[in-house]
């Protein structure tokens, strides 16, 4: 079966709630939608505004801070907001990669060793079984390798810190503010025991995150499952080997073989989608290799910057039309091609909606981020 382009978009909508906004609890989101980019602690929110109909923000900090929804480093070695259901499958399927990306010469260089950093896990959870500050951490640290590592035990604290915050099974904890977490994390152990680094553990968990990508981003290929997770092709490949027959295999629109759940939605391609204003880091702008599933390729280095920056940004018929910020009076939106009245008068609505949510909050959301604007090409800019 062939699945042409504009298909592969109202999928992705449809699962990512982007089609219509459901009338389901922020936990239920989370869970449905599989996983929110958290780099910024605002856009989890933005995100379900999205996403769900009648969102109350006091919703998701009740959620996080009892921990049905956890923010930690997982897919991409980035943090995510996923249900606290799905994180010891996604931690346990991150190990491989997360010690390779952790656990190198940056972290070696406070003197303890990969095998070292496994060993201490048991101690530094039981520490952490309350939050705690990196400060307090780091001090545990330095006082734990002084007089048995290298001379500058606070530097060696630093490296080792480092390379613990992203491998070791924290999440982050609520530290209140405007969007539950604020500048200076705090981070509590995920659980007694580290999930993952039991021989083998990670090749048995990768089949069911790769079936709840599926579930919340597919059909998708090897290589967008790759990207997602920030894992080899070749263990996503023996992966899908191991699901085997519980998987649907499609034919992409460049002949590209894709995977998907059978009975998973996949609306027509005209089916209508509406305006919304995304979220910075909004997952359906990352979650695949190709993402001009999304975002048109002449848009993507507009609105993914080299450092890695992804700008809120318009979608409108389900693709990025343009980028937005919230400004005195209003949001302002720029589109890169013109828009019709109809689209306009959308947007307008959305923006009302959104200024709402953020008065009680922080009016001036992303504001640190408004030097990118000073980059963008002339285009059509309106106060909404």
């Amino acid at each position: 079966m062939m699945i042409t382009a504009r298909e592969l978009n109202r999928s992705t909508l449809s699962r990512q709630l982007l089609l219509e906004r459901a009338p389901l609890s922020a936990p239920d989101g989370v869970r449905h939608v599989v996983a929110l980019q958290a780099q910024h602690p605002a856009s989890p929110y933005v995100a379900l505004w999205n996403r769900l109909s009648g969102f109350d923000p006091a919703e998701l900090d009740s959620v996080f801070a009892a921990r049905s929804v956890v923010k930690a480093t997982l897919m991409r070695i980035t943090l995510h907001a996923v249900h606290h259901d799905d994180y010891q499958v996604f931690r346990t399927a991150m190990q491989p990669t997360l010690y390779a990306a952790r656990l190198g010469s940056r972290f070696t260089a406070g003197g303890l060793t990969p095998a070292d950093a496994d060993a201490l896990l048991p101690e530094l959870l039981a520490f952490t079984s309350r939050p705690r500050t990196a400060a307090e951490v780091k001090a545990w640290l330095a006082e734990r390798s002084a007089g048995e590592g290298p001379p500058d035990a606070g530097r060696a604290a630093d490296s080792t810190w480092w390379g613990l915050k992203g491998y070791a099974p924290l999440h982050h904890a609520p530290t209140g503010g405007p969007w539950s977490f604020g500048p200076r994390p705090s981070f509590v152990a995920s659980g007694p025991k580290a999930p993952g680094t039991e021989p083998g553990a990670a090749p048995q968990s990768l089949p069911s995150l790769i079936v709840r990508y599926l579930a919340g981003f597919g059909p998708a290929s090897v290589a967008d499952i790759a990207q997602f997770a920030l894992v080899k092709r070749t263990a996503v490949r023996e992966a899908l080997r191991t699901l085997g027959s519980a998987l649907e295999q499609l034919q992409g629109p460049d002949g590209t073989p894709l995977f998907d759940i059978p009975g998973a939605p996949r609306p027509p391609a005209d089916t209508p989608a509406p305006a919304r204003l995304m979220a910075m880091w909004d997952s359906v702008l990352l979650a695949y290799a190709d993402r001009g599933r999304v975002i048109p390729p002449a848009y993507r280095p507009l609105v993914i910057r080299r450092n890695g920056d992804v700008l809120p940004t318009l979608l409108v018929d389900g693709y990025v039309a343009g980028v937005w910020r919230q400004v005195d009076g209003g949001v302002e939106a720029t589109a890169f091609h013109s828009l019709p009245a109809a689209t306009w008068d959308q947007l307008s609505a959305e923006a009302r909606s959104l200024t709402a949510l953020l008065a009680d909050r922080d009016p001036a959301v992303y504001g640190r981020y408004h030097y990118w604007w000073a980059k963008l090409p002339e285009a059509e800019t309106r106060l909404l």
